[in-house]
């Protein structure tokens, strides 16, 4: 691989935005270390980019445990001897349950992936860029609309939603002294598996049904790459990526 390629490393690469995102930055030259549960999945993605797949490293992963954490960095610098650029993307949902019907293990399963893991990880990058040589580097982490408006039935997702916006905040306030840039971005209704039943129609908070708009997901993987390319002087802390007629502003 060049040495003078710029490295990224994106959790939940297997799949949706995460897959999305990978192939975009391989397109763009970067080398990108993907990070997901299974082989199989991270495989199909580095096969969905073609000859630039040569520049990519698949690393099974857990991100809510931190040994397994520690064994993606570990092998990105391995790999490709630094680390530039880290997506925290990996993330999942509880079934749409009534708020009390929700079991201890559904709620635990949401915060160990969306919030432990993208803390674990976010250390980790931090151990990483500062130490490195050019010290620095950039984080974004996957928000979402729901860290600003929830749907019904949806506490656990919300909840860590909410969460990691604090970590993003955080997060840029301590990387100052290292250089280290930190931003989020939150999707709207990109066209992803987890947005498919949106298609046939979700609840609104009226408790009526409606089918509501999508997009591309392309458009979200090149805001992460488009965010990823500023100077580390510049940082976008918030930007939010959405279904231009989807039910965001005014929902509720």
């Amino acid at each position: 691989m060049s040495a003078d390629k710029s490295v990224a490393l994106i959790t939940g690469a297997g799949s949706g935005v995460g897959r999305a995102t990978s192939i975009a930055f391989l397109n763009a030259g970067w080398n990108v270390v993907l990070a997901g549960r299974r082989a199989d999945a991270l495989a199909a993605t580095i096969a969905k980019a073609g000859d630039k797949g040569g520049a990519a490293l698949a690393v099974p992963t857990d991100v809510g445990n931190p040994q397994s954490v520690r064994a993606l960095f570990d092998a990105a610098v391995a790999r490709f001897g630094r680390l530039d650029f880290l997506f925290n993307n990996a993330g999942t949902g509880a079934p749409p349950l009534l708020l009390e019907d929700l079991s201890y293990e559904q709620w635990m399963t949401v915060v160990n992936a969306n919030l432990t893991g993208t803390f674990l990880c976010m250390q980790q990058a931090f151990r990483v860029m500062k130490d490195q040589s050019p010290r620095g580097g950039r984080i974004v982490n996957n928000g979402s609309i729901s860290a600003y408006a929830p749907r019904p039935n949806s506490a656990p997702y919300t909840s860590t939603k909410h969460a990691v916006s604090g970590l993003t905040r955080s997060g840029a306030l301590d990387g100052r002294k290292y250089d280290i840039a930190v931003g989020q971005i939150d999707i709207g209704n990109a066209a992803t598996e987890m947005t498919e039943r949106m298609a046939n129609g979700v609840i609104q908070p009226d408790g009526s049904m409606r089918v509501e708009p999508r997009m591309d997901v392309d458009h979200v993987a090149q805001s992460v790459l488009h965010m990823a390319g500023l100077p580390l002087e510049s940082n976008v802390l918030f930007m939010t990526v959405m279904a231009t007629k989807m039910p965001f502003v005014g929902r509720g």
